[in-house]
């Protein structure tokens, strides 16, 4: 049985993985889902909060085991898992990218977002006086994010999403490397319907490493949301 490490999106939490965790828990596998610190009940101010300290707060966490771990990241956390295996390669099996940013060296998630031609997230956002945070709107999330999840669900993850998210994990630059990153195993899922992060960014984004999988899923950009199960068959 095979431990997975579940790594949540910006503006998310540990909570959106709760559809997938339990179809692979009755798998009969281990299952983490990480908080990032500074998010729910994290003590640290968001101007703190960086993609540095998400890295360091995943490092932690698998440092404590005696073991290998597939890990997952979804969205933003893309950058996240990235950096926490040029950190830390030795310790993990395998990458499985879910809509998730996988960049170049010297790449940001808010440069790929600017460069996406059919990004519909990232116009409507509404940033901070001081551009340290950002926000979105329920009208854009239930028709750029949610669009294809069922409405009880998306009325379980408003008020979750409801919160402002540091920008700093979008701007910082991704550093990694053929040695450490690139010796690691990777999947990618991709979204076919995904609106947050288009279709065409994701296949411009599987040309910069070697993908030893790619899946498709009719979803948009929560199939954590909207195909849980299907997600966790394809992540097995």
């Amino acid at each position: 049985m095979k431990h997975y490490i579940l790594v949540h999106g910006a503006w998310e939490g540990p909570w959106s993985w709760d559809y997938t965790r339990t179809v692979l828990e009755k798998q009969g596998h281990t299952v983490t889902a990480i908080d990032l610190h500074g998010r729910y009940g994290g003590a640290q101010s968001i101007t703190n909060v960086t993609l540095d300290s998400y890295v360091e707060t995943v490092v932690n966490a698998i440092n404590q085991l005696d073991h290998k771990v597939i890990l997952v990241g979804h969205s933003m956390a893309g950058a996240v898992i990235s950096q926490v295996a040029e950190r830390i390669p030795v310790k993990i099996d395998k990458l499985i990218y879910v809509a998730a940013f996988l960049l170049g060296s010297g790449d940001s998630v808010i440069e790929a977002m600017k460069r996406d031609p059919d990004g519909e997230f990232l116009p409507e956002l509404i940033f901070s006086e001081g551009q340290t945070s950002v926000t979105a709107s329920e009208k854009t999330w239930r028709s750029k994010a949610f669009h294809d999840v069922s409405e009880d669900r998306t009325l379980e993850a408003l008020p979750l999403v409801d919160v402002a998210q540091a920008t700093e994990p979008f701007m910082a630059k991704v550093v990694v490397t053929d040695e450490n990153f690139g010796s690691v195993p990777k999947v990618y899922i991709r979204t076919a319907i995904d609106k947050m992060v288009s279709p065409k960014l994701q296949d411009e984004m599987l040309q910069n490493w070697n993908v030893d999988q790619v899946h498709v899923l009719q979803s948009g950009h929560f199939p954590t949301l909207s195909v849980p199960e299907t997600l966790a068959e394809l992540m097995l």
